[in-house]
């Protein structure tokens, strides 16, 4: 079936249909590198009440949009807002990011994950805003964290004691205590759920699912903490009546990222800088792909990002894919890099 002209372009690469040039945007395209941000961001000292406010957020993720014409638009917001629906204090330090309270009793958070959604429901505002002025052949795209990076946050202040390093703590206690940490993962993934439909509702057409810490697990905790958690995730997306296409992004899974595109039901799998382009290649051929430029490149700019676009137009290009990083654009990115690589790939 062909899609009307205003369908968005990305939609269009996720219904698996043949495009003119890959739809492109920029993971954190809303952010720090751009001057209005900067300016609107400073209206707000605090983060989480500057994501929380429906009408900077939606003015925040508009921006690049304006200036860019990008294919797609992404929500602004954080995926730290999970654990604070959940009762988890969050707050965020000036240069050095998010912080976390102690973990509350994973038992008590039950009752609070068929709310997530309207507890944020200011996310939900956002969009529906982004939404009435947004160009109807852009799409509109929501995302959560994926159950195991957040709980990677939340497990912080409860692995304390076993080892120093977020990432490092929370995996020694997935060893540690595997069926503490099943348990949490449950309860994320139930939240989570809830929360993706309220994006969806709200006018979200894609919902993207971020595994920032999917990087360095062997093949075992892949399975129980990306593998099993995303399929119960995007089942219980689906039972909840969402319809929307989902974009999974195992961040780091290297070859894994193929038993990921073949056992998770997602529509189309992102995948980072170090994907080599073979792999994306096998990725492909099981569903859309998207990525994976490195946001280091692009801060770099000149001769050397051209033929890595050229590289990726000629691997990829002949299939389902969406352009964009392997990661999220850098801070200090000039723009007129980001307008380089839009004219490369023929978007502007």
């Amino acid at each position: 079936m062909t899609s009307s002209p205003d369908t968005p372009l990305l939609l269009k690469v996720l219904a698996g249909e043949a495009t003119p040039r890959p739809p492109v945007w920029f993971m954190r395209q809303a952010g720090r590198y751009l001057p209005e941000y900067r300016a609107l961001r400073a209206t707000t000292p605090d983060f989480i009440s500057f994501c929380l406010d429906p009408e900077k957020a939606a003015e925040a993720t508009l921006q690049p949009m304006r200036r860019f014409g990008f294919d797609a638009a992404i929500v602004f917001a954080d995926i730290l807002l999970i654990p604070r629906a959940l009762g988890q204090e969050v707050w965020f330090e000036a240069g050095e990011g998010p912080r976390l309270g102690a973990l509350p009793p994973v038992e008590g958070m039950h009752d609070l994950t068929a709310g997530a959604g309207e507890a944020l429901k200011q996310v939900g505002q956002t969009l529906s805003i982004v939404r009435s002025q947004l160009e109807p052949e852009r799409a509109l795209i929501g995302f959560a964290g994926a159950p195991w990076t957040v709980a990677t946050y939340m497990l912080d202040g409860a692995a304390r004691t076993i080892g120093k390093g977020e990432r490092a703590q929370a995996r020694t206690y997935a060893y540690a205590e595997p069926e503490k940490v099943a348990a949490l993962l449950d309860v994320l993934v139930e939240a989570t759920a809830h929360y993706l439909k309220m994006q969806a509702d709200a006018g979200a057409q894609v919902l993207k699912i971020f595994e920032s810490w999917a990087e360095g697990l062997p093949d075992d905790l892949f399975e129980s903490l990306v593998l099993r958690p995303h399929q119960k995730l995007v089942g219980r997306v689906r039972e909840l009546g969402v319809t929307v296409p989902l974009i999974g992004f195992p961040r780091g899974s290297a070859a894994l990222a193929e038993r990921y595109a073949a056992e998770v039901g997602v529509q189309a799998v992102a995948l980072d800088t170090a994907c080599p382009l073979e792999v994306g290649k096998r990725v492909q051929a099981i569903k859309p792909i998207q990525g994976a430029l490195d946001p280091l490149l692009l801060r770099a700019g000149g001769p050397m990002l051209d033929r890595r676009i050229d590289q990726l137009l000629e691997a990829w290009g002949q299939g389902p894919w969406i352009f964009n990083l392997g990661h999220g654009i850098l801070p200090d990115v000039p723009i007129a890099h980001v307008e380089q690589v839009l004219k490369r790939i023929g978007a502007q």
